[in-house]
């Protein structure tokens, strides 16, 4: 009986041993995006959990307003939307769809961040039977921005 316990025990160690070596590789594939929001803005909610479905480890900070960490983070204002993340040394503002900040993520352009200004209808976190076109911009530090992705 002992032996059996005492494989019980090794198998149950075994097992969790297992756990943590999986942790840390299921958690290196889910990006930390930290997002600063007004605790009024439905829409950045909605955005957040977009985020989470796709993969991302999404930290909320609930702030009066956005406008300075978007300064801070060099957003241009002509850009600005109604909430800012920052992700992998990029800052992120608006709507933009997951699939646009994996792909940053992955090319590393030299930028300061990508942008989908104001809140176009079908855009994630913007959810209407509508779906208008709408661009994410790619910007750098002097505020010059190209198109990084249509929708």
């Amino acid at each position: 009986m002992f032996r059996l316990i005492g494989f019980a025990a090794f198998a149950l160690f075994a097992v969790q041993i297992g756990a943590l070596t999986v942790t840390p590789a299921a958690a290196a594939d889910r990006p930390v995006i930290t997002v600063y929001k007004s605790p009024r803005c439905g829409c950045g909610g909605a955005w957040v959990e977009h985020l989470k479905k796709n993969g991302f480890d999404a930290r909320v900070h609930e702030v009066p307003d956005v406008t300075s960490y978007r300064a801070k983070f060099g957003v241009p204002e002509a850009l600005g939307s109604c909430h800012t993340a920052v992700v992998g040394g990029y800052a992120i503002e608006g709507h933009v769809p997951s699939a646009d900040i994996k792909r940053l993520l992955r090319e590393r352009p030299k930028a300061r961040g990508i942008a989908v200004p104001a809140m176009p209808l079908g855009s994630p976190g913007m959810p209407e039977p509508r779906k208008d076109p709408y661009e994410t911009l790619l910007f750098d530090a002097s505020g010059k921005y190209v198109v990084f992705e249509r929708h």
